[in-house]
């Protein structure tokens, strides 16, 4: 069980965390733009599962396994870049063809594992993880796994509380943008845009 204290000095660290700019805050801004203030929640809801994940990988040691293989760490950079150059590319498309009507609205469950993808297809993630959570366990309150297992689950709340307001945000600009004429092939354009710019930060990150 996490004392108190912990729970106090860790909470302020995961909130000033998910608040710093980054991949996935981005990520749900830009989808709540195109998609609206629900989309983003359900993405956020996505990348939070991918938090889950990687706590679970700390915790049972699959990101020492990642942060020691070079192999690895390539391949899952290659995936989740490839996944966004694909939202890229489908961002680009509807730009163009959307013109005349309302952006298409993607389902709850799509735009959930967007998030999911886009966050467990991090290895920058699992990493940061492997070097956070376990400065706040210690051995001598119990299990270890319980401890970091908890700790990943205040990151979600932290998360869902950030990254909630950032969708509930970018909703209120993409209804803006939207009521202009011809602004929604900005917003793709821009999206589009952003995925490229997130792809090739992912593609050049280093262990």
């Amino acid at each position: 069980m996490l004392p108190a204290e912990t729970i106090i000095l860790f909470m302020p660290a995961a909130i000033l965390l998910a608040l710093a700019p980054g991949p996935d805050n981005i990520f749900v801004l830009t989808q709540s733009a195109m998609n609206g203030r629900l989309a983003g929640v359900f993405v956020t809801l996505g990348l939070c599962t991918g938090l889950l994940f990687h706590t679970m990988a700390v915790s049972l040691g699959a990101a020492a396994i990642l942060a020691g293989s070079g192999a690895a760490f390539t391949a899952l950079k290659l995936f989740g870049a490839g996944y966004l150059l694909w939202l890229a590319f489908k961002a680009f498309r509807a730009g163009r063809a959307d013109l005349a009507g309302a952006p298409p609205r993607a389902s709850p469950a799509r735009l959930y594992l967007r998030g999911l993808v886009m966050n467990a297809a991090n290895p920058k993630v699992a990493l940061f993880f492997l070097a956070f959570l376990p400065q706040f366990a210690d051995p001598a309150r119990g299990a270890l796994i319980m401890q970091l297992m908890m700790l990943g689950a205040l990151m979600v709340v932290a998360t869902i509380l950030v990254f909630g307001s950032i969708a509930l945000g970018g909703g209120v600009i993409g209804d803006w943008l939207r009521q202009r004429p011809g602004a929604q092939i900005w917003i793709n354009r821009a999206a589009g845009v952003i995925f490229v710019g997130l792809a090739l930060r992912l593609l050049t990150a280093q262990r």
